[in-house]
């Protein structure tokens, strides 16, 4: 049995709402309950595990697809997905699936074989843009650690124990080397194709989009409470979870 991490926090909710302790022998950490069956029987959460898992799978056809095109420094886009995309994602993440796009109003030129890119916050950008790229590419666990990255003072200082916390199998060596040869640039390059894409164009950070369509109304809707627009939009059975959520953050980055 392997349940996807995403699920920890509902399975950890039922646990709690169901009078369910958790075992006292329990070894492992929060984010393995679900690896395994071993696990979850040795932790008291299997029943919490195959329910969140049954209910996962009947809901995923049809998922509210959000992405955020961002840029790994724009303050807007940290409050963002720190105070609202991260944990609406938490609470509804059997109904919607989230992509992630760090580029934003970046640029980028060839060089030979590769590209250059120009990040509107500097060089440090561009990393801390790759670096969430790369990550992306390499391990499931990639949002719990870019969200520890962006909701920490120091974004970029603060990676490489975000890596050890949520992916500790994952080597800093081995995303370092992504960020720094030529998958990263292959993979920042499709971010960049991804965000040029667009229709409309981009006008500013951060951009979402639900279902691949964007509009100012769902822009303001997703900023006001994206919480409330998962579960208005969600057309398959209805889950306890959908209810009223009133989180508000609106900043932008434009593109200038």
């Amino acid at each position: 049995m392997k349940i996807p991490m995403l699920l920890l926090m509902a399975v950890w909710l039922n646990a709690q709402s169901g009078g369910c302790a958790l075992s006292s022998s329990c070894p492992h950490p929060p984010s393995q309950w679900c690896s395994s069956l071993d696990s979850a029987i040795q932790c008291g959460v299997l029943k919490q595990c195959l329910e969140s898992n049954v209910t996962r799978s009947r809901h995923t056809s049809d998922q509210v697809e959000v992405g955020l095109y961002y840029e790994s420094l724009c303050p807007g886009c940290r409050m963002f997905l720190t105070e609202m995309l991260f944990p609406t994602w938490l609470m509804l993440n059997e109904i919607m699936s989230v992509t992630l796009v760090p580029y934003g109003n970046a640029q980028e030129k060839p060089d030979g074989q590769k590209y250059v890119f120009e990040c509107q916050h500097g060089e440090p950008e561009c990393l801390g843009n790759m670096i969430e790229t790369c990550i992306m590419n390499m391990t499931d666990a990639a949002f719990p650690i870019i969200f520890c990255m962006e909701s920490s003072a120091d974004v970029l200082q603060s990676a490489k124990s975000c890596v050890e916390l949520y992916s500790p199998k994952l080597s800093w060596d081995s995303v370092m080397s992504c960020v720094k040869g030529d998958v990263g640039n292959q993979l920042m390059h499709q971010n960049a194709l991804q965000t040029s894409a667009l229709t409309p164009p981009h006008q500013y950070v951060p951009w979402v989009t639900i279902n691949g369509e964007h509009t100012e109304d769902l822009q303001d809707k997703a900023m006001n409470s994206l919480f409330t627009l998962v579960c208005s939009m969600y057309k398959g059975p209805k889950i306890p979870a959908c209810g009223e959520g009133k989180i508000h953050y609106r900043s932008y980055c434009h593109n200038e």
